[in-house]
């Protein structure tokens, strides 16, 4: 960080027109690593993809529960997201987009806690034959 006094030619003011340089917010956003981000090394075929959702929890009708949140991960298999819901392993949710073009279930085969939001992998429960990412 630089700073001066006036007329410090090392001082940054509203004038400053100089290099910026980029690297320390490359760095800086490359720490951030996500919970979701975290549990996607966990499975190797994980591809980054950001599929908005409206996910709900099944089960009776007491305990069904819904938010929205957004795909982070997928596989030919599973797709990996954050969620404030009280999921367990094994619990089944249901995945549908803004369309209706996703609208299938899967069941929670890992968790990662992290405060208030919990990372969730799901693996389909049955064959999503338009899911856009093939084996």
């Amino acid at each position: 960080m630089l700073t001066g006094r006036l007329g410090n030619p090392g001082r940054i003011g509203p004038d400053f027109e100089g290099p910026v340089s980029k690297t320390g917010a490359a760095t800086a956003s490359s720490n951030r690593e996500t919970s979701t981000t975290r549990l996607a090394k966990f499975f190797p075929d994980a591809t980054p993809v950001r599929i908005p959702i409206r996910l709900t929890r099944l089960g009776s009708a007491s305990s069904t529960c819904s938010e929205n949140t957004m795909i982070e991960f997928g596989t030919p298999h599973e797709v990996l997201f954050a969620s404030t819901l009280p999921l367990e392993f094994a619990d089944i949710v249901r995945l549908r987009n803004s369309d209706g073009s996703l609208d299938t279930e899967a069941c929670v085969v890992a968790l990662q806690y992290n405060g208030m939001q919990t990372a969730v992998a799901a693996r389909f429960t049955g064959v999503v034959s338009n899911w856009i990412i093939k084996s």
